[in-house]
Formats: C-alpha cells, structure tokens, sequence
C-alpha cells in the first residue's frame, strides 16, 4: 500500500482519507480561505464603509426635510466622499442624481448640491 503524501494545505500535516483532500479541518479550510481572499474582503469592507459614512452624512444633513439646497463644501467638510455612490438616477429632464442607497443629490451651478430622500414606494 502506497504511503499518502499529502498534506493540509495550511498547517502542513499529513490527511488522511480521501486523495483529493486539501485541508486535515474546518479551522483549517476557513483559515487558508480567509486568506486568499483578505485583500479582496480588505477592498469590500473599505468601500461599504465609504457608502455608509456617505450615506449617514447625507441622512443627517436632510433630517426630517424631503430635500434641501446646500454647497458642496458642507458634504466636504463633513468627510463625504463624492467618488464613491450605489447607483444614478437620470430624470425625464437629463438630470443625473447620484445616489447612497436611498439617499441622493443633484449638482447644481455654482458648486451647490441638492440632497434628496428617494421615496421608498418607488
């Protein structure tokens, strides 16, 4: 009987059993897991959490209003970060407001913004 030469893939011990076998444990199939995939979940976590800061700054700043007109520079200086939305809206006008999740804003002339609440029936 041939010796079996594998071994896990993280902690290097031998396996035992099948021959296409990776990993000797859970503990370690999620650990090379979490690995391989750290810098891709590094990106993700980085930009929910851009969305989520800019999404918080937007809701505090309309509070109870439906919409208001505002400088740019106040979501600014706040820390929102104009790269980063979930999606556009295009209007029947041309107009296209930039959205974080629900809420939204529409650039206006002179470096003037205006923030929106997207209505949730729609």
């Amino acid at each position: 009987m041939e010796a079996n030469t594998h071994t896990c893939l993280t902690c290097g011990k031998p396996l035992k059993g099948r021959i296409d076998k990776k990993f000797c444990d859970d503990y370690c199939r999620n650990s090379f897991n979490n690995r391989q995939n750290s810098d891709q979940n590094n990106l993700v976590r980085n930009v929910n959490n851009v969305l989520r800061k800019n999404r918080r700054i937007l809701r505090e700043m309309l509070a109870e209003e439906r919409m208001i007109k505002l400088p740019k520079e106040k979501l600014s200086q706040q820390g929102f970060n104009f790269k980063y939305q979930t999606h556009q809206y295009v209007n029947h006008k041309g107009q296209t407001y930039f959205f974080n999740y629900e809420y939204g804003y529409l650039p206006l002339e002179s470096d003037w913004v205006l923030l929106v609440k997207r209505n949730p029936n729609l």
